[in-house]
């Protein structure tokens, strides 16, 4: 008999019939299989060893591969917050699914909390069977996302090394021109989530930041802000434990002249007016501030618009305009005759 389950977790954990098929399984296997629960029929064809609620599960049940936000959230990137699940679909593709359940087709109720991506076919052969490319996940992230959530992305993907700096320049040079200078914004030396976005807030707020300031010894202040306030962004996990060490580098930062600060991460996340406010406070006091920086409503002008995080238009969602009209059966029907 053969082991249906190791074969699929083989395969990574998603696993088409006829790759089971090439490799000894037979149909009465394949149903042994899941009526045990060993594996979990996806949609026709398709067989998992993985949660049936996982994203990957629900990219391929709908009929395609996981992209954009929801591919970076896989791969364990920086992302705050909940995102629709983003879903990369052949052109042609027909006989969509709803993520939860594989007999309901795909449609204004089932698709709820689904964002589609209408791809073209050269997509397929990269990246896997439930989720597209690095590059083109990316790519998708710096098209349809706010700035911060770009820009975090990209500094994970490059602090981490899953992106190397050829594959950095490929994204930059498949982007449209008005969305090119993300470069400027990207910084490998980010250590952390909420890092990156405070550091891309006090920009867009028109503060001048420095990442990684050298202190004595091997030690780094995570921003300095305006040359003034030391920040030190501190994460649960990894500051639990340091609190005699955070206190004495607390100490150095201020024997630096600098005015050292330390918000939570929970306060980046979901306090930043307070962190912006306590930063304007600490600056406006100190005695080297540079002028005009009382006034914090100045903004620095971003790249891509009017500056401040609305100045990053997001594109509209590619969704299929088949669907909001007339259905799937619609959509079949024009690929149908673009194939003729």
């Amino acid at each position: 008999m053969v082991d249906v389950a190791r074969l699929v977790h083989d395969l990574g954990g998603m696993a088409q019939k006829r790759q089971l098929v090439a490799r000894g399984a037979r149909d009465i296997d394949l149903t042994r299989a899941v009526h045990s629960g060993e594996v979990i029929r996806v949609r026709n064809g398709w067989y998992s060893t993985m949660a049936d609620g996982s994203p990957e599960v629900q990219a391929v049940r709908v009929g395609g591969r996981l992209t954009g936000i929801s591919a970076i959230i896989a791969l364990g990137g920086w992302v705050l917050g909940r995102h629709p699940l983003h879903v990369s679909v052949n052109g042609n593709a027909a006989r969509l699914r709803s993520p939860r359940n594989r007999r309901v087709r795909f449609g204004a109720k089932s698709s709820r909390g689904v964002t589609l991506h209408w791809d073209h076919g050269e997509l397929a052969s990269r990246g896997s069977s439930m989720s597209v490319g690095l590059v083109d996940a990316l790519l998708a992230v710096v098209l349809d996302e706010s700035l911060e959530t770009a820009v975090a992305a990209l500094d994970w993907a490059l602090h981490t090394g899953i992106l190397d700096v050829i594959d950095f320049e490929t994204v930059i040079s498949r982007l449209p021109r008005d969305r090119r200078g993300i470069r400027d914004w990207v910084d490998p030396a980010c250590e952390s989530l909420p890092e990156s976005l405070a550091r891309t807030r006090f920009r867009l707020a028109g503060r001048r930041v420095e990442t990684q300031v050298r202190m004595v010894g091997d030690r780094r202040i995570d921003l300095v802000v305006d040359g003034v306030a030391g920040v030190e962004v501190d994460g649960e996990e990894f500051h639990l434990t340091k609190f005699d060490a955070d206190r004495s580098k607390d100490v150095d930062i201020t024997m630096m002249r600098l005015h050292a600060l330390r918000p939570t991460a929970r306060m980046v996340f979901h306090e930043w007016d307070r962190v912006a406010q306590m930063v304007d406070a600490a600056i406006a006091m100190h005695v080297n501030a540079p002028r005009g920086s009382e006034n914090s409503g100045s903004r620095a002008r971003s790249p891509y618009g009017n500056g401040g995080l609305a100045g990053w238009r997001r594109r509209p969602r590619r969704r299929s305009p088949e669907f909001s009209r007339c259905g799937e059966k619609q959509h079949r029907r024009r690929g149908r005759a673009r194939r003729e």
